[in-house]
């Protein structure tokens, strides 16, 4: 992790007057974001979970991340420590589907769940017969979401951070 990937906003800068701390989970190769998670801290109680990544706020639709504690600040900042540490010891995933030596779709995943963080899908790059049915599938172009039951299995599955899958 590269200690820029974290934040720490003092409650006297935040809009709800919280001390907040987060943290950018990404993918240094392709210099891709990923994910942010943090936690946000009146002083006897710290929320956390899965954060918007430009305004802080949590975001409670990725609820699997959601985290919450009581107690003093040491206790509180421990404890929110080993949250973060058990965020990132899971086995992140980039699964890339190919054409022509180039990807044209990507879906950054959890290997131990499957669950997907986040996606992208480059039209003029895919395969012909994809990109008439991606659109066909809900995906709105130029916003880079996949359906990726309809891609098959990825070209390549590369392991990002974390703990890696037993094999």
């Amino acid at each position: 992790m590269d200690p820029l990937d974290t934040v720490v906003l003092p409650s006297a800068h935040t809009s709800d007057g919280r001390l907040i701390v987060c943290l950018h989970i990404g993918d240094p190769q392709r210099n891709q974001g990923v994910l942010t998670v943090g936690a946000h801290f009146d002083g006897s109680v710290v929320r956390g979970g899965a954060l918007h990544n430009q305004d802080f706020t949590i975001r409670q639709t990725l609820s699997e991340f959601t985290f919450g504690a009581e107690g003093g600040p040491t206790e509180l900042g421990n404890r929110t420590a080993e949250w973060f540490e058990a965020v990132l010891a899971r086995p992140l995933v980039p699964c890339e589907w190919h054409h022509e030596r180039k990807m044209y779709a990507v879906r950054y995943e959890y290997a131990d769940t499957g669950r997907g963080l986040s996606e992208g899908f480059e039209h003029s790059l895919a395969p012909d017969a994809l990109r008439k049915r991606p659109a066909a599938d809900g995906v709105i172009r130029g916003r880079g979401r996949i359906n990726r039951a309809g891609l098959g299995q990825p070209d390549v599955i590369t392991h990002v951070r974390g703990v890696r899958p037993l094999q």
